[in-house]
């Protein structure tokens, strides 16, 4: 059975440290897609060789897991927690912030100094509220850790980072059950695809296009979510280009989120604030 396209979202465009982000999630049409809180599509933004590039000042979390996906250039992160890490094209950092962490990431030297593009995907993943709570933690997967699936007689093919989909399970640990894929294709296929069996499956296009259902047309910065019963989507691929492959189960849990907290109630977000002005998520200097 094919899963019916629910809504096709937009990304309006905001600035995130140096990076100009594409945002589809959340938009007014759709304000969350749990268990996944917040998209931000970052380039592709080209540096000017040996041009300073600022990076994104150390900031905490709490409550949920930001996870960073590049799809171009590199990308160097730190942490409270003493880790330090660079990752590149095809590569995932996923962070567990659990009762807290300061990190602050961007561009690395080496891209800095030789100039290039940057494109990565950040997405907040929600934590069930039985592990908002738990230690921190980091998880850095390079692209001989990430299986691929390829599908459409080897027109897309799937990194898959979390979950398993088709024959293939990713590295990545996760606090609920969910997939995520890093996606390329190219143009001229056509076919169905499994939509695994979570109930929430969304589709992000970083660039090109592709038709969806055999209706609808789904361009660069558009998100498509899906209906909640269906084993398959049907794409057809116009040009070359990539994606986002996403999907879960909802927590169904309250969901208070402000800055960079998500926790359930408003009591839980002023303790966040009071706890990281307080120290107790640790510190990050630059």
């Amino acid at each position: 059975m094919k899963r019916s396209v629910r809504l096709i979202t937009n990304s309006h465009m905001t600035g995130v440290g140096p990076l100009v982000v594409a945002q589809p999630l959340p938009t007014a049409a759709l304000r969350i897609a749990d268990p996944f809180l917040l998209l931000h599509h970052a380039g592709p933004q080209t540096f000017e060789a040996g041009a300073t590039a600022h990076r994104i000042d150390p900031h905490p979390h709490r409550g949920f897991e930001p996870v960073t996906f590049v799809y171009r250039g590199s990308v160097l992160h730190r942490d409270s927690l003493g880790n330090e890490g660079t990752i590149g094209a095809g590569e995932v950092q996923w962070i567990t912030s659990g009762s807290g962490i300061v990190h602050s990431e961007g561009p690395t030297a080496d891209l800095q100094e030789s100039g290039g593009e940057l494109e990565l995907i950040q997405l907040w993943v929600n934590l069930p509220a039985a592990k908002k709570m738990i230690d921190p933690a980091y998880q850095e997967l390079h692209t001989e850790d990430i299986p691929r699936v390829t599908l459409l007689n080897g027109a897309l093919t799937l990194n898959v980072v979390a979950g398993a989909y088709e024959s293939v399970t990713g590295p990545a640990s996760t606090h609920s059950p969910l997939i995520t894929a890093m996606g390329h294709f190219s143009a001229g296929a056509s076919g169905s695809i499994p939509s695994s069996s979570h109930e929430q499956v969304l589709l992000y296009v970083l660039n090109g296009s592709v038709k969806i259902n055999g209706e609808h047309t789904v361009e660069r910065h558009h998100l498509v979510a899906f209906g909640s019963e269906g084993d398959s989507i049907e794409i057809e691929t116009i040009t070359d280009g990539s994606l986002l492959f996403l999907a879960g189960d909802p927590l169904n849990e309250p969901v208070a989120m402000y800055g960079p907290f998500v926790m359930n109630t408003d009591d839980e977000l002023r303790a966040a604030f009071r706890d990281y002005a307080g120290g107790k998520m640790g510190t990050l200097s630059e």
